[in-house]
């Protein structure tokens, strides 16, 4: 959906477009901070939390982890561009262009307009498949064209490693100097909170994590507007712009799928456990039939009717991308429809241990209520194993979307996505000689943001698991 007024961006004037999908990754924003201005009021959270926090690796992965987070947010403001006036247009008319962009867009600058006929190598200065020329002679042959864009700033060939190196070295410096500026803010702010008797974090190890990321992506813009860094795809597509592309897509799909997840398994796996009788027999019976069904095959129907019904009402959406969206979204339904059974056994088993302990009588006898056992005494003792499942079942979905994608039913072609790339890559590899950049670029951010998660899951399992706090007690 457009929003209705249009404003002026860096130059441009744009109409708002808004998603549904943006709707929901800024309401988890909102919903994370409301959750850490909380912990505020609970000592003992507060102090979990900071047991996490008191290793330089959960610092170095939360930086990374919010890295992520953080491009997917400014990839997530999204906005259609007015085009240029034709003779005989009104003044007040304006039209706008189909295609939307997002803030990221004006990041990258011209990466992701740069786009070649077919396969380039990274930093390459010419077409990786021979085409036939025309020569200024008239005589034809056949030779590798020279790219569009790539290197186009040279004058000379033999340029190019010079002007690499001088280009590293000017991106390098950016990079470094704003992370810089930003760290020196960081650390006045929190000198001047340094009065609190709690002992430091280790801020010096996020400040030097965050500062290799912003030097290597200032590194990545600078070159990326100059050369192809990874290359580029069969359709011409640079393979770095959609590697970063499909960052929101990683994120989106594993925050979105696991929180659908998460309720139905927590709430239905603490009734079964705790109420038992009839209640615990009629959750059995559905998780039992559900997970009777092939998870494969339920998820490619559920996609497959969707589709049909996009294919029959286009009026709903306006332009391309909102169809994608839309699609994008039901993805992430289905995973979390189809995704909890697992966690809510556990649950349940867990449940129905703690529910037989002393002070869970003790609570019955004196007449507390259902919903406060629950509360005070049941879901405490769950935290660790919903949040360790939470991250487990956010990398498990992230890598399946490109599992899905393989087989057809997963993320629109039209959105960029991890998935999508390895995809296409599936066959490329299997050339003579093989194109593997558009396998690295998506393999690369996906493989640090499944380790990035998964290392810092097992510190939140240690600070909040009431048996590892026992053993080191």
């Amino acid at each position: 959906m457009d929003f209705s007024i249009g404003s002026d961006l860096f130059g441009y004037h744009v109409l708002w477009t808004i998603l549904w999908t943006d709707i929901l990754i800024f309401f988890l924003v909102g919903a994370i901070t409301l959750f850490l201005i909380s912990l505020r009021k609970n000592p003992e959270n507060r102090q979990r939390w900071r047991q996490v926090f008191s290793t330089r690796l959960g610092m170095s992965t939360f930086v990374i982890i919010m890295a992520y987070i953080a491009i997917a947010l400014v990839d997530s403001i999204h906005f259609r561009k007015a085009l240029p006036a034709v003779e005989g247009q009104g003044s007040e008319q304006i039209f706008y262009s189909n295609t939307v962009n997002s803030l990221l867009d004006l990041a990258l600058g011209e990466m992701g307009e740069q786009h070649e006929r077919t396969y380039s190598a990274p930093f390459a200065l010419k077409s990786w498949n021979k085409e036939n020329l025309l020569l200024p002679g008239g005589e034809r042959v056949r030779d590798y064209p020279v790219l569009k864009y790539g290197g186009q700033h040279l004058k000379n060939d033999e340029d190019k490693q010079r002007d690499i190196a001088l280009n590293s070295l000017l991106g390098l410096g950016k990079g470094l100097a704003l992370a810089l500026l930003l760290i020196s803010l960081h650390a006045r702010w929190l000198k001047k909170r340094s009065k609190s008797s709690e002992p430091d974090l280790p801020w010096r190890a996020g400040w030097i994590t965050f500062a290799i990321i912003m030097a290597l992506l200032g590194w990545l813009i600078t070159l990326g507007n100059l050369y192809h860094v990874l290359g580029t795809d069969q359709a011409g597509n640079d393979t770095l712009y959609e590697s970063l592309k499909g960052i929101r897509t990683g994120v989106l799909i594993g925050t979105l799928a696991t929180l659908i997840t998460m309720p139905i398994a927590i709430s239905l796996g603490i009734a079964a456990g705790y109420f038992k009788g009839w209640i615990d027999d009629v959750v059995q019976y559905i998780y039992t039939t559900l997970i009777s069904i092939p998870g494969l095959l339920l998820i490619a129907a559920s996609v497959l009717l969707f589709q049909v019904w996009i294919n029959n009402n286009p009026d709903f959406f306006e332009v391309g991308l909102e169809k994608a969206d839309a699609k994008f979204l039901a993805l992430c339904f289905i995973l979390g429809i189809t995704s909890w059974t697992s966690l809510c056994r556990l649950l349940r088993a867990e449940t129905l241990k703690i529910s037989q302990l002393d002070y869970v009588q003790a609570a019955h006898a004196f007449g507390v209520s259902h919903f406060q056992i629950i509360r005070r005494h049941i879901l405490p003792n769950l935290s660790h194993i919903i949040i360790i499942s939470f991250v487990l079942d956010f990398s498990a979905l992230v890598l399946a979307e490109a599992v899905l994608s393989y087989i057809g039913v997963g993320v629109d072609p039209a959105m960029a996505s991890w998935g999508n790339m390895i995809n296409m890559a599936s066959t490329e590899l299997s050339r003579e000689p093989s194109i593997w950049w558009n396998l690295s670029g998506a393999f690369f951010l996906m493989f640090v943001l499944v380790l990035s998660v998964n290392l810092f899951s097992d510190l939140v399992n240690d600070a909040f698991d009431p048996k590892t706090q026992l053993e080191a007690a």
